[in-house]
């Protein structure tokens, strides 16, 4: 029964457009990548914010729209332009604006990309953890080893 009134809401022409729409996905990811590049746990985000971590949650995985005001204050605790959060967006995921689905436009089925490294904790705390290194010799070291390793292991298939 649970099942049949999931499946009657994503029939629903206004679902894609008001549930985990890939615009705020898009937004919720940069929150994060940003937030993690910081240090900055949910925590103290939401604290900043004076919301719970819950809800910075929800943000981040785009569940939850964030209103133009809680950006812009995301924005200046996070010291970046508002423009970040919409940086790097696909054409397909553009193509998933409110106005381009109303408007009868072709569209994808949007599906999260988890091969993307750029998506990946392992990345974000790797760069942050890169740029922690205050010696930039060592760190360009470092980036010729990585390449060097990567280099020499054999194709994964």
């Amino acid at each position: 029964m649970a099942k049949a009134k999931v499946d009657k809401r994503r029939d629903d022409p206004n679902y894609q457009i008001t549930n985990n729409n890939p615009i705020d996905v898009h937004v919720g990811r940069r929150v994060r990548l940003r937030r993690t590049l910081l240090g900055m746990s949910q925590e103290q985000l939401g604290e900043a914010l004076n919301i719970t971590f819950q809800q910075v949650q929800k943000y981040e995985r785009g569940s939850n729209r964030i209103s133009s005001s809680r950006l812009w204050d995301i924005a200046q605790i996070l010291d970046v332009p508002v423009s970040f959060f919409f940086d790097d967006m696909s054409d397909d995921t553009m193509a998933h604006s409110p106005r381009r689905m109303k408007s009868g436009q072709p569209r994808d089925e949007y599906e999260e990309n988890p091969t993307d490294p750029m998506a990946r904790r392992e990345t974000l705390e790797l760069v942050r953890a890169y740029y922690s290194i205050k010696n930039p010799n060592l760190r360009k070291r470092i980036t010729e080893m990585v390449k060097s390793v990567a280099t020499a292991l054999p194709e994964e298939k």
